[in-house]
């Protein structure tokens, strides 16, 4: 292996991140016959297969496994020592990976804006998914840093609260429902309902109330997005518990109403996690210390807007004390 350039172990980990010579060209800006010569050169100089193809897909051999994992020994080793050369400097320069559930997406560029104006040299990846795809990737050690609704488990993860999540019904704002006050959970069982794709952690959340209290919803349709399901209370089809975050964009429009329901809202927590045995870097122990100290205040601006009139009890959701370790 002494014969292998950086870049050859470059361009090998990418595609074994993405699993795609394709994916790997683009982001390394290489054509794919450059990329495909510089894993045949560092094949050559391994002397075992580090990919093998089956159907129309690849895949790591034990061998290019086994690479895999010192590859991001290496380049996370060197990330640290770029960055803490940088701190050392009085600046704060590197890369910041941060992966998010897709509830998140409604705040995490608000609360990114002033990190990233504090601190220009930081390159920010964002990933938004799904939080089963989001605790793949900690499980894995994908990122740096976490945003869930609710803590992991057996994933020995570190993980702290720093903002409230209070779970709202939402309806449309002309429906029968919108003016009742102490709506019976029994009577929005009557309603037709939007839920989210199984894994969810509000479609767990929701659920749970309900099961707890001997009462079954009458599920319409699931949908994989809190966008489609807005658009689908805003069709009528409808209603749906949501983030009251997935709102802070849409409840001066006065085309949404939140529901006066009984257990509502269900209190929850935005999480930042990381895996349990990882030392942040420079810039990742920035990031978590700046959210923990600032960014609930950043997020919840929309609720402090005095243009805007929320319900009492969301902003009385919204504000609660965080528990305490």
């Amino acid at each position: 292996m002494r014969h292998a350039t950086f870049r050859q172990l470059k361009v090998f980990e990418t595609i074994a991140r993405h699993l795609s010579f394709t994916r790997a060209a683009e982001e390394l800006f290489l054509t794919q016959p450059t990329v495909s010569m510089q894993i045949k050169q560092l094949t050559d100089i391994v002397g075992l297969p580090l990919f093998e193809q089956i159907g129309k897909r690849i895949h790591l051999t034990d061998a290019g496994r086994e690479l895999y994992t010192t590859c991001q020994e290496i380049f996370g080793s060197l990330e640290r020592f770029e960055m803490k050369v940088a701190d050392h400097k009085g600046l704060k320069k590197g890369r910041l990976r941060l992966a998010v559930i897709t509830t998140a997406k409604y705040f995490a560029p608000r609360v990114l804006g002033p990190f990233c104006q504090r601190y220009p040299g930081i390159d920010i990846s964002l990933k938004v998914t799904n939080r089963e795809r989001v605790l793949e990737r900690l499980s894995e050690n994908m990122d740096d840093l976490y945003i869930l609704g609710q803590p992991p488990e057996n994933l020995g993860t570190n993980f702290q609260p720093f903002m409230e999540n209070p779970l709202v019904m939402v309806a449309r704002a002309d429906h029968p429902l919108a003016k009742r006050k102490n709506i019976p959970l029994q009577r929005i069982a009557e309603e037709p309902f939007i839920m989210r794709e199984p894994g969810s952690g509000i479609r767990q959340a929701t659920q749970q109330l309900f099961e707890e209290n001997g009462i079954s919803l009458r599920v319409r349709m699931e949908m994989g997005s809190n966008e489609a399901i807005k658009q689908g209370i805003a069709g009528g089809l409808g209603i749906a518990a949501l983030s009251v975050h997935t709102l802070a964009l849409d409840w001066i429009s006065g085309e949404f109403a939140i529901l006066d329901v009984e257990g509502f809202p269900i209190l929850r927590h935005w999480y930042i996690a990381y895996p349990g045995d990882k030392k942040l870097s420079v810039v990742a122990q920035a990031f978590h210390d700046y959210l923990l100290n600032e960014g609930r205040q950043v997020a919840e601006a929309p609720f402090n807007d005095p243009r805007i009139v929320w319900p009492e009890k969301i902003l009385k959701a919204i504000k609660a004390p965080l528990p305490t370790a």
